[in-house]
C-alpha cells in the first residue's frame, strides 16, 4: 500500500508539474525569446502599394516584410494583419487624403505577395493607428502578448499612431527600418528617430529579429 501511494504521490507531482511548465509558456514565462510576441502588418495593401496612394518605396519592402512574416509563422508567433476598411463618403481622412481603401474593393485587399495565411489574424481599421475603434488591444492580451512588432506603412503615420497607442498600453515596440517605409529617406528616418525617442521603440533589423530566440 506504501508503494502504491508513493507511485500516485509521484505521478501527481510529475502531472502537476507539466500543467505549470505548460502555464508558464503560455504565460511567455518559460523563458523562450518570442512567446509573448507578435508580428503585426499595418495598411500593406494594393492602395498603398500600386493603387491610388501607391509608393514605390512601399513596394521595395515588401520582399522583406514576406521574410520576416514567414519566419514568424514558422516560429509559431502570431502575425495580425490590420488594414484601412475606410467607409465611401463617411470617413474623415478623406478630407485630408484622396478616397483610398474603400471596404470591399481591391485597394482595401492586401498585396499578393504578403496575403494572410489562414493562421494569420485580420482586422480592419478606419483611422491610422491599428487600435483605434478595432479589437487589437483585446487580442493582443488574449495571446498573451506584451511585445509588438511593427512592419508596413506608412513610418510617419499608421505605424507612428500604432507605435503611441501600442505605448500607452503598456507593449514593447520593435521597429525593422526595413520593413517600414515613409514616402521620403527624409521623412523615413525622422519618423525612425521620432519612435525611438518619445515611445522607446527597439529600432533594428529583420535579420537581427530573425536571430534571436523564437521559441
Amino acid at each position: 500500500m506504501q508503494n502504491h501511494s508513493q507511485t500516485k504521490k509521484d505521478n501527481f507531482i510529475g502531472n502537476r508539474k507539466v500543467l505549470l511548465d505548460l502555464r508558464a509558456i503560455l504565460d511567455g514565462r518559460s523563458g523562450c525569446g518570442f512567446v509573448k510576441t507578435a508580428v503585426a502588418v499595418i495598411d500593406m495593401i494594393n492602395d498603398f502599394v500600386t493603387g491610388v496612394l501607391k509608393s514605390e518605396r512601399a513596394e521595395k519592402i515588401v520582399p522583406n516584410v514576406k521574410q520576416l512574416l514567414n519566419f514568424a509563422r514558422e516560429n509559431h508567433v502570431p502575425v495580425v494583419y490590420v488594414n484601412d476598411a475606410h467607409m465611401q463618403n463617411v470617413d474623415v481622412e478623406f478630407d485630408v487624403w484622396p478616397e483610398h481603401a474603400v471596404a470591399g474593393t481591391w485597394g482595401a485587399q492586401v498585396v499578393d505577395e504578403l496575403k494572410p495565411e489562414k493562421s494569420d489574424f485580420v482586422l480592419q481599421k478606419r483611422r491610422y493607428s491599428a487600435f483605434q475603434g478595432t479589437s487589437l488591444d483585446q487580442l493582443l492580451r488574449e495571446l498573451k502578448i506584451d511585445t509588438l512588432i511593427l512592419t508596413g506603412v506608412v513610418t510617419d503615420i499608421c505605424i507612428q499612431h500604432t507605435a503611441a497607442d501600442a505605448f500607452f498600453r503598456g507593449y514593447k515596440i520593435i521597429v525593422p527600418e526595413d520593413c517600414v517605409e515613409a514616402n521620403d529617406e527624409q521623412t523615413q528616418k525622422a519618423a525612425l528617430d521620432y519612435l525611438k525617442r518619445i515611445y522607446g521603440c527597439e529600432i533594428t533589423g529583420k535579420d537581427k529579429i530573425m536571430k534571436r530566440k523564437w521559441s
